[in-house]
């Protein structure tokens, strides 16, 4: 008699919206509801399964699927600037990030610094939802895939909150010296060669800074891309890497390297 009463008081409550929120309290997913309707972020619960109270395990070191990638990876070792120029699929933002990440756990750098334009495309960031974060959000989700790759989401919010990763739109970089870190500018050929030279001054002690781009994908005018001229100036200097991958290198679908080579 009991229980049914008390299905029916339960069944009263529903239908007038009495309901105590303190019944909730200790109830973990009903706490891990967004409680705002914002932009993707990283430092937001996610959904994923990995992110449920577990890390992922990750593979420690990465392979080369190429000479033009094993060259790549050499040069990032050997040198404290490197150029990476090449189509899409050849894998060179995951390189980048992923011997930056390794570079963080060995101690060998004490942050990483992610930037890349934030250029539209055919859609305009004003017309976006949110404040500045969210606007900026889905331009710099790329970065946050490749993190996630490499580590769980749960252990990018940790790094980030403490500061040890930093995600950046390039205009946010003017101004800064980068000490002690392991610096990647992505889509870099979306960058001006004024752009391009602000960046690359932003070198400082014990650090290594990675560019990447493709010069043959931009959506700058061609004459105001700066990736291009700029890597061919640094061709002279012994002390800079720059490493041109070729079709060969491409590590996605079979296809893209078939559609590159007609489009």
């Amino acid at each position: 008699m009991e229980a049914l009463m008390t299905k029916r008081a339960l069944k009263r409550q529903l239908r007038e919206g009495a309901f105590d929120a303190g019944q909730f309290e200790d109830d973990g997913k009903i706490r891990r509801l967004p409680t705002a309707d914002r932009a993707w972020s990283p430092l937001a619960h996610h959904n994923d399964d990995r992110d449920q109270g577990r890390d992922q395990g990750y593979v420690k070191t990465i392979k080369a699927k190429s000479p033009g990638q094993q060259e790549l990876i050499d040069a990032i070792d050997a040198k404290n600037l490197v150029m990476a120029l090449g189509p899409a699929g050849t894998g060179k933002t995951y390189l980048a990030i992923a011997k930056a990440v390794e570079a963080l756990e060995a101690g060998k750098v004490g942050r990483i610094v992610l930037s890349r334009p934030a250029v539209e495309a055919g859609e305009s960031i004003g017309y976006l939802p949110g404040d500045a974060e969210d606007k900026l959000a889905p331009y710099l989700r790329p970065l946050y895939d490749a993190l996630s790759d490499r580590l769980s989401m749960k252990r990018v919010r940790a790094l980030m909150a403490e500061g040890a990763i930093e995600i950046a739109p390039v205009g946010f970089m003017r101004g800064r010296t980068l000490n002690n870190a392991f610096v990647v500018i992505d889509e870099a050929q979306n960058c001006t060669y004024g752009q391009l030279k602000m960046l690359l001054t932003r070198l400082g002690w014990h650090s290594t800074m990675v560019v990447t781009g493709d010069p043959n994908q931009s959506d700058l005018l061609p004459e105001l891309s700066g990736l291009g001229p700029v890597a061919d100036k640094f061709d002279a200097l012994a002390n800079i890497a720059v490493v041109r991958l070729k079709d060969v290198d491409i590590v996605r679908h079979p296809l893209v390297a078939e559609m590159l080579g007609v489009l």
